[in-house]
């Protein structure tokens, strides 16, 4: 069973991948515009639902290989939320029939799906905080809340490349183009982990933690940065060029190292070859939108995806901490990351609808929301310790 959840969710990448270029095709469509759909929107959306009808067959298998919801650890989480997305894309496409979300939705459940299948993809027992109904219920919910906010920052940077002029160098541009630059790191990280893997690259230390304990420590590419007091167990393999203090964690670090410099390399490469920003080699699929309708259906997924994301990152989340902890809120980085995406797309609703925050001011922030939904999802579940660090 669990080899037949991971060939659904192969199948189901590669079905996505297929959905960008249609949808590519959809928005590049020449011939006169109408109020039906075009032939390449019909398959394009048909292919996206065939897509998610398979990753969705992942989870279900998964779910019945492992006894409990696959949402216990980072690839499994970056899984369902991938397939959320897409499920909040498609409820979202067939309110509003705007196929250039398709075109930049698709792309980031693509990278969200990579991202996480570069973590362990084994199953494993729920360690005994976990073994609970409400790890689904509080899970898939604020899960399901995310993506839908989510689709408000998809929104938000088509309006962005649709009005931020690209033709001078200027505040918008820079900050727009640090958006794409963001998404090539994480496919840096993707294409470096990847080759390490591929590689099958590993080098122990010996090294002392925070506590002065004497620990072992594994790193699945180069040492760049090396633990406290590490000492090379692995015969042949790279010695790390600085060291670092026992409370940074140099694995970990190191990731992100490697990930810049591949990531930055990538980039450049784009810029080399197309001459341009990468915001601008896009702009040309945005020729045709609708501004006044994406601006809305960025607002629309904040209110609609605002109380499904409270109910479940916050009310349930307290209501299974009293339970599993005796207290509904103890300021664990991961409870205080959703109190302030709370707290802000509270303020995006408060700005949108009390000051008149619209078009360019309300993509802004939406990307910013969106930005705030990343850090929780990779720096806090993989840097910050905390009670939800087994995420």
């Amino acid at each position: 069973m669990a080899a037949l959840s991971a060939t659904f969710l192969e199948i189901a990448f590669i079905i996505y991948l297929v959905a960008i270029f249609l949808f590519g095709g959809s928005i590049r469509d020449k011939r006169k515009k109408t109020d039906k759909m075009s032939k390449w929107t019909i398959l394009a959306v048909a292919t996206t639902i065939l897509g998610f009808v398979s990753q969705l067959g992942y989870f279900i298998t998964r779910w019945i290989a492992s006894g409990h919801a696959p949402v216990s650890n980072l690839f499994e989480f970056a899984t369902a939320f991938g397939m959320m997305l897409v499920f909040a894309f498609i409820i979202l496409f067939f309110i509003y029939k705007v196929a250039i979300l398709g075109l930049f939705t698709l792309p980031i459940v693509v990278l969200i799906i990579a991202y996480g299948s570069m973590f362990p993809t084994d199953i494993s027992p729920l360690i005994p905080s976990l073994q609970s109904h409400w790890l689904y219920i509080h899970v898939t919910t604020a899960a399901l809340g995310q993506a839908i906010l989510s689709i408000s920052a998809v929104a938000g940077i088509i309006h962005l490349v649709t009005v931020v002029d690209q033709s001078k160098a200027s505040k918008k541009t820079f900050w727009l183009e640090a958006i794409m630059y963001v998404l090539v790191i994480t496919l840096g990280f993707i294409i470096v982990t990847s080759t390490f893997k591929g590689l099958d690259y590993s080098a122990e230390f010996n090294w002392i933690d925070k506590k002065d304990q004497e620990a072992v420590m594994t790193f699945n590419m180069p040492a760049l940065v090396g633990p406290n007091e590490g000492e090379l167990l692995t015969e042949g393999k790279f010695q790390p060029i600085i060291e670092l203090p026992a409370i940074i964690s140099a694995v970990k670090l190191n990731t992100v190292i490697w990930s810049i410099f591949v990531g930055s390399i990538l980039y450049g490469l784009f810029r080399v070859v197309f001459r341009k920003r990468i915001s601008a080699l896009i702009k040309p699929f945005t020729k045709n939108v609708n501004i006044e309708l994406v601006d809305e259906i960025g607002y629309r997924s904040v209110a609609i995806g605002f109380p499904i994301f409270t109910l479940g990152a916050l009310i349930f989340a307290m209501i299974w901490a009293q339970i599993a902890w005796t207290r509904f809120w103890g300021w664990d980085p991961k409870e205080v990351w959703a109190l302030i995406t709370f707290l802000f797309y509270a303020a995006y609703l408060h700005l949108r609808l009390s000051k008149g925050w619209h078009g360019e001011k309300s993509a802004w922030l939406a990307v910013v929301g969106f930005a705030i939904i990343m850090f929780n999802f990779i720096f806090v579940n993989l840097v910050i310790a905390g009670l939800h660090s087994y995420a």
